[in-house]
């Protein structure tokens, strides 16, 4: 015969969890969204994407196998061409999307890696190696070790196997959850940017990553919330983007400086950016079957004096592949979903907490 149960004694109070934390930070980013776009009007718009049209303008991921999009990279040898790559799961591929027509032209299979864990951003860098991040942890520090593996742009398109390098990666400050990888187009370094609902940090790597020992990440500065990052390929500024919108920073000689607006657009799982080769765009891609990649052109900032600076700051003009709608006014429809969702759970939470619990006797 089973034991016969007695009733749950009442659960002491705990403070607030993680996922608490989280939607709390989450709240006052839309409180914060909201305020600064409330004069915002929208204008519909139709967003087109590109089939069969020019390179690097805003395209449908067609293939069926890339169902998690969450890192992008434009080609340094191959123009037109996009890395990017599934979350956890798929195993050791990197795929090659052709932004003319939405289609995949290349599933690379890196050989020499052992079984990806939680791939999340990817980035190429000055001598045209692939860097891959397989360093997500939604556990916020469950693996006291990440990897990057790094293979060299094939140079004919094509399915096919590449020989792969892989780095083992830990944080000097103990480990952490990140999806951003970035490598500087001039000095080649690896930089992580972690993600946490209190902020992150940005990671500095070895000036020149080891195979056969522990690459230490260090942390040189503090950035937002961020889900991807990517480096102008010239190497003067850095974009990091999160899911109600995006920031960029002056960079220089390893350090962040000024921090500037950049437009977004409001993307149901924003996941990642890159630079256009040419520099004149940012790609904003996400997750999903069918996910989209929408280009936003860059326009010059002047700055006060009216010489010029640098390409960086985004144009309030729409493009094709916006939607018709600039940084603000994606904010306010992110800001009114996010609000919606949030209510709709604590709502919910609030229902299941009040109503009686029967136990089993």
């Amino acid at each position: 015969m089973r034991p016969r149960c007695l009733p749950h004694p009442p659960r002491p109070s705990r403070p607030p969890s993680r996922f608490g934390r989280a939607a709390a930070a989450l709240a006052s980013a839309v409180a914060a969204a909201l305020l600064a776009a409330a004069t915002v009007v929208l204008a519909p718009a139709a967003t087109a994407f590109a089939d069969g049209g020019g390179a690097d303008q805003s395209f449908t991921i067609k293939d069926p196998r890339i169902t998690e999009s969450s890192g992008l990279a434009a080609s340094h040898i191959h123009p037109g061409i996009y890395w990017t790559h599934n979350d956890s799961g798929d195993g050791p591929y990197v795929y090659a999307v052709d932004s003319r027509t939405g289609e995949t032209v290349a599933r690379i299979t890196m050989r020499g890696v052992g079984t990806p864990r939680d791939v999340e951003a990817i980035s190429v860098g000055p001598d045209d190696d692939v860097y891959v991040g397989d360093i997500g942890d939604n556990l916020n520090g469950a693996w006291d070790h990440v990897w990057i593996y790094r293979f060299h742009e094939p140079k004919h398109l094509g399915d096919q196997t590449v020989d792969a390098t892989q780095f083992t990666v830990k944080y000097a400050d103990g480990p952490r959850n990140a999806e951003s990888l970035m490598v500087d187009p001039d000095t080649g370094r690896v930089y992580i940017a972690s993600k946490n609902e209190d902020g992150g940090g940005l990671y500095e790597g070895p000036a020149h990553l080891t195979s056969s020992g522990t690459n230490i990440f260090r942390r040189i500065g503090d950035v937002p919330w961020v889900t991807d990052g990517a480096f102008s390929p010239d190497g003067k500024q850095l974009v990091l983007r999160s899911y109600l919108g995006a920031y960029g920073y002056q960079w220089h000689d390893g350090h962040l400086g000024a921090k500037f607006s950049v437009d977004a657009p409001f993307q149901g799982q924003s996941e990642s950016v890159t630079y256009t080769r040419d520099g004149k765009a940012l790609m904003f891609g996400s997750e999903g079957k069918d996910s989209q990649v929408e280009r936003v052109d860059l326009k010059e900032a002047v700055p006060k004096g009216g010489s010029y600076t640098h390409p960086g700051h985004t144009s309030s003009r729409t493009t094709p592949g916006s939607g018709g709608m600039s940084s603000k006014g994606n904010a306010v429809v992110g800001a009114a979903v996010v609000l919606v969702v949030l209510l709709l759970f604590f709502g919910l939470k609030r229902r299941r907490r009040s109503s009686p619990r029967k136990h089993r006797q």
